[in-house]
């Protein structure tokens, strides 16, 4: 797994790469989910109690999504994390094989 963290006004916004199923969870609230909701194949937006937003997984990210780069504008970011799997090398063998 690989993640990335990002700090803006308190509000930790957290990046999760599971190459073992080329999943993408972008966690936006350190909240539990109690709710999904599949709004396109392979895209499902999980939801608290309350209805707020907390999380959004993506199945199969290589196949829809740029993983190998990120960009960030204007945001009021004041910490970036990034936390690599153990081996960076498997980490990349993962990747290329899908």
């Amino acid at each position: 797994m690989l993640s990335l963290i990002v700090t803006s006004r308190g509000e930790i916004m957290k990046f999760h790469y599971y190459p073992e199923t080329d999943s993408l969870y972008i966690e936006l609230l350190e909240r539990p989910s109690v709710d999904s909701n599949e709004v396109a194949p392979g895209i499902i937006l999980d939801f608290d109690e309350e209805g707020h937003l907390v999380g959004i997984d993506i199945d199969n990210a290589s196949q829809v999504i740029d993983l190998s780069s990120l960009e960030a504008e204007a945001l009021p970011i004041t910490r970036l994390s990034l936390i690599q799997p153990k081996s960076a090398e498997a980490f990349r063998d993962s990747v290329t094989k899908s």
